[in-house]
């Protein structure tokens, strides 16, 4: 489904992502780790079309990318992003932050979309004509995840999803990604510093160090310290708990 081969990201004489090369298949879950100002923010910032300013391949389901996306690519791609409060706009109740994307893509049966939306992330009726600021963070989250599953997307790339919520929200904001994937046939994308929140999620991983892909190993291979590459190892050991939490 996702194709990165040979990416390169530069701000100036800056060199923030080095020759990145991943594929992610059709229903998985692909993590991406790495210390703040690796560059792993970056790449999921590329292949969403936010920074234009890339060379190297990019391709979803086989059709290449251009540094300008179409309609079309943003109905199949999404994006989540790390703070749900500074995503979502303050002064747009819940309804139009769901209806909007329907508008944009001109899809039909707006009403039962927006109620089906709401259902799927396991938030009440009564949210709907609410603001963001009469939500907790978790029901933030949600109703970005929903807004985002809107357009009926192939792709969702997480960007810190559960980051700034405390542990037992993040658990269940974990768990409803995993129902989600699974009723939807979703490909994930998520970038992460938290190495138990990745080894949860995603079946496969790629380490991230200085702009560069280390290493790429399973959440198994993860778990039980089979790493090669000595940051990988040096994550792992500052890691609080690898080990899921017993809420998750």
């Amino acid at each position: 489904m996702i194709q990165i081969d040979g990416l390169y990201v530069r701000f100036g004489r800056t060199e923030a992502v080095k020759s990145v090369s991943f594929s992610v298949a059709r229903g998985e879950s692909f993590g991406i780790v790495g210390e703040s100002g690796s560059g792993k923010s970056t790449v999921l910032r590329a292949l969403s079309g936010l920074n234009p300013h890339w060379t190297g391949r990019m391709s979803i389901d086989g059709q290449a990318l251009a540094p300008r996306r179409s309609k079309d690519f943003h109905r199949r791609v999404q994006m989540v992003f790390q703070d749900p409060y500074g995503s979502l706009h303050p002064r747009q109740t819940v309804d139009r932050l769901l209806s909007e994307p329907l508008q944009v893509h001109g899809m039909d049966n707006i009403e039962r979309r927006i109620m089906r939306g709401l259902n799927e992330v396991a938030l009440p009726p009564s949210v709907r004509f609410r603001y963001p600021h009469q939500l907790s963070g978790g029901q933030r989250q949600r109703v970005a995840i929903a807004r985002a599953l809107m357009a009926e997307p192939q792709v969702l790339l997480l960007d810190e999803p559960t980051s700034a919520l405390d542990v037992s929200v993040q658990a269940e904001v974990l768990n409803l990604l995993v129902d989600l994937q699974q009723a939807h046939g979703l490909t994930y994308i998520l970038v992460s510093h938290n190495l138990a929140v990745v080894a949860h999620l995603c079946e496969r991983i790629g380490v991230m160090q200085a702009g560069e892909l280390v290493e790429l190993l399973s959440a198994d291979d993860l778990r039980a310290g089979r790493t090669r590459h000595p940051h990988t190892a040096s994550l792992r050991e500052l890691s609080v708990e690898l080990e899921e939490p017993e809420t998750i």
